[in-house]
């Protein structure tokens, strides 16, 4: 399979793993996805203390590895050549497997960016990724990223994106497309931030026109122009089900125009949004 532009639909894994009640449905959810087309999975060693990896490596048992492409995050305290390969090693345990697709920083920390970049590349020699990328960079973050050797090198910068926190778009997804480096959007329904997405009237309008729900809109809205990997997580078969839906769901001009009334385009820069 060719991941080398990452698109579409994945599937996120914040908050999975944590409550053992809820075990069978995530793993049976996320089954469900890779038995329906999907082939992302995103995750973190900060997610549950490593417990959504572990779910995570119990659900892709049995699939062919060769068509997941998993991506795992480490904290930026770990980000030195010793600790990044101390974290990986971890992470890979709890997956089950031996390499990653894509290895990323989950957010800017102290350590100097070019023994970050020494290390990553360390691993993607011996093997242990393919890819390595960033988390919740702003473009002068990404801008400076490129000036450090190997810094052209990253596949992908992951950061908040849904229908009301659009200020990447102002300038950072541009530069991105720009660079030749991916753009992964996290959080498509906002959760974490404490206040959910309003509903307003003329998201209830669009999705009614396409017998849907509002939030599948809100989802296929983060798809629409065919440069972002969005990645909501789903802890049911049925929250599953409604995100695979929305592949299919394709908004016109003036249902843009609707949405855009009431969830506007930037036109300022404004400072990076992040949960």
């Amino acid at each position: 399979m060719n991941f080398e532009k990452l698109t579409g639909l994945g599937i996120g894994s914040w908050g999975l793993g944590e409550d053992p009640k809820k075990k069978k449905d995530e793993i049976a959810a996320i089954r469900y996805g890779l038995d329906h087309g999907l082939s992302v999975i995103d995750t973190a060693e900060m997610y549950g203390d490593g417990q959504s990896e572990e779910l995570i490596g119990e659900a892709i048992k049995g699939y062919d590895r060769e068509k997941l492409f998993l991506i795992s995050k480490f904290y930026p305290y770990h980000a030195t050549p010793k600790l990044e390969r101390q974290s990986l090693e971890a992470s890979l345990k709890r997956l089950g497997t031996d390499h990653l697709d894509l290895y990323l920083l989950h957010w800017r920390g102290s350590h100097r960016l070019s023994d970050t970049i020494h290390g990553l590349q360390a691993l993607q020699k011996d093997g242990l990724i393919r890819y390595w990328g960033v988390s919740n960079f702003d473009t002068a973050d990404m801008q400076e990223l490129f000036t450090v050797p190997g810094g052209e090198e990253c596949f992908a910068n992951e950061d908040l994106y849904n229908i009301s926190e659009r200020g990447t778009e102002f300038d950072l997804q541009a530069w991105q497309e720009e660079h030749g480096v991916n753009f992964i959007g996290y959080s498509p329904f906002n959760s974490g931030k404490g206040n959910t997405i309003r509903i307003t009237r003329n998201l209830k309008i669009v999705a009614r026109d396409h017998g849907v729900t509002p939030h599948q809109i809100m989802l296929a809205w983060t798809m629409r122009n065919g440069n972002v990997l969005t990645i909501p997580k789903a802890s049911s078969v049925e929250h599953m089900k409604e995100n695979i839906a929305t592949q299919k769901i394709k908004l016109t001009d003036d249902e843009l125009r609707l949405l855009n009334s009431d969830f506007p385009m930037p036109t300022e820069k404004t400072p990076l949004a992040v949960i």
